[in-house]
């Protein structure tokens, strides 16, 4: 797909990436840029090789060929992993400390002393609102503190470029709009990858998507784009107040497809043929029927589904 009408430099760069354990080719050949500005989502099936591909960007696993520029920078240099903030699958940490502790050493690690530490520690713990369990031994912790904390180290020393391996898992519904809100704003002036298993966080956050499955890149684009792709785009949804006498009138229709019930068939999805606009066709329609109309309580056009796109893409590569 077209990405020359993106803005931002290119942070990171992936170019032919490739790594095997044994006879299990993890990952495959993979290439794609993210630039500054981007929230990437990074999606695939349970065995893909995101993790891996996300450890080889941030230089934790040697990649067997390819190779990974960040911010211009070839990834074996200190340049490079200095602009890289890392938040692992788990949320890992040394849980006999407390939050204080484990990010004042993140600090210092990352090269931050005197008032730059002090700062820098004030400003995620006012971001991820820690302030409460900063003298607590992490080990207490919730999961969406412990969540919380992890993601507190990974931006401590504001890198210019994000890997986050599901960032908003163990973190309530509050605290998940909060997380997503930092991360729009974060990707502002950086380039953030998110894996995630749950693409309504996509649909909320992302402004590309890139998939991939059995190692191999299966697609590379907008939400918009990815949207266009799944079968329920133009789709038109219906919801009763009754079951309808005559559902298959619909069905009839040369410009649908097929028609799905749910809610004992008190809703139905009409799918549209290929380029297909059901708007105007099933309001004429309608107008020769009063008693559907009456029962009508709800009609909406769907703009597509990412899980069905999403299964399209990944089901049957191997």
């Amino acid at each position: 797909m077209n990405h020359q009408a993106l803005s931002g430099e290119p942070l990171v760069d992936v170019k032919g990436l490739s790594r095997s354990f044994g006879p299990l080719q993890a990952v495959s050949n993979l290439s794609f840029e993210v630039r500054s500005g981007e929230l990437l989502g990074f999606l695939g099936p349970n065995g893909a090789g995101k993790t891996t591909t996300m450890r080889m960007i941030c230089g934790l696993i040697r990649p067997d060929a390819g190779a990974v520029r960040i911010c211009g920078h070839a990834l074996g240099g200190l340049e490079a992993r200095r602009q890289i903030g890392y938040l692992p699958e788990g949320a890992p940490s040394y849980t006999e400390m407390v939050p204080r502790q484990f990010l004042q050493f993140i600090a210092r690690v990352r090269g931050l002393r005197g008032d730059a530490a002090r700062k820098a520690l004030a400003q995620v713990v006012e971001q991820l609102e820690l302030a409460r369990v900063m003298e607590q031994p992490i080990a207490t912790l919730s999961q969406g503190f412990r969540r919380r904390v992890a993601l507190a180290q990974a931006i401590i020393h504001q890198p210019r470029v994000l890997i986050l391996d599901e960032p908003t898992e163990g973190l309530d519904p509050n605290q998940k709009r909060q997380v997503r809100q930092l991360f729009t704003r974060l990707a502002e002036d950086r380039a953030i990858i998110i894996s995630t298993h749950v693409l309504e966080e996509v649909m909320a956050i992302c402004t590309r998507v890139v998939v991939v499955s059995a190692g191999r890149l299966v697609a590379d684009g907008s939400t918009a784009q990815l949207l266009a792709r799944s079968r329920y785009c133009g789709a038109l949804s219906l919801r009763f107040s009754q079951p309808l006498e005559d559902p298959d009138c619909f069905a009839e229709l040369d410009q649908v497809a097929s028609v799905e019930q749910s809610l004992g068939g008190r809703v139905l999805t009409l799918i549209p043929e290929s380029g297909a606009q059901l708007l105007e066709p099933v309001q004429a329609l309608l107008k020769n029927r009063p008693r559907e109309v009456e029962n009508l309580e709800a009609l909406s056009l769907e703009p597509g589904r990412l899980d069905d796109v999403f299964f399209d893409l990944t089901q049957g590569v191997v």
